[in-house]
């Protein structure tokens, strides 16, 4: 069913959105041996060191299995560490190793260029426009989870 203005359901074009854009993001990160979570992962830890596993699979919205098997393969190329929780037996703690740091520095560039390529005729209020928007959103999210369950 389409809205009033024509553009159809608000959460299908922001899904529609999202693939077009983990697509062109996946190409860029393709070139550095990184897919689209690895990358959003190795940015979270760099910024939120010491996270655990249930905190990446979280932030990257993804399963903890699925995350665990991220993190496995990220540990193996060397990017990430993880460590035994000082407080909690059963967690462990993630951590980005300068060479993750060296990776996301090296592909930043190339996702910085998709995203602009994917930008390319917002006018310089719509870009601040939509990333208010999705900051927003974001935001609220994280601040009452319970309601954006899916129950």
């Amino acid at each position: 069913m389409e809205d009033e203005s024509g553009d159809g359901c608000l959460t299908f074009l922001v899904r529609h959105a999202w693939l077009s854009m983990r697509t062109a993001v996946a190409g860029a990160l393709a070139e550095h041996g990184l897919s689209v979570a690895q990358y959003g992962t190795l940015l979270f830890l760099d910024g939120q060191p010491g996270c655990t596993v249930a905190e990446v699979a979280r932030k990257v919205g993804t399963a903890r299995q699925s995350a665990n098997e991220m993190l496995a393969g990220l540990e193996r190329a060397g990017l990430i560490e993880r460590r035994a929780h000082p407080h909690d037996r059963r967690s462990q703690q993630v951590f980005i190793t300068p060479a993750g740091r060296d990776r996301i520095a090296a592909a930043t560039p190339a996702v910085s260029e998709a995203e602009t390529q994917l930008e390319i005729d917002f006018t310089d209020a719509d870009r601040a426009t939509v990333r208010r928007w999705l900051t927003s959103m974001t935001e609220s999210a994280a601040e009452s989870p319970e309601e954006f369950s899916t129950h």
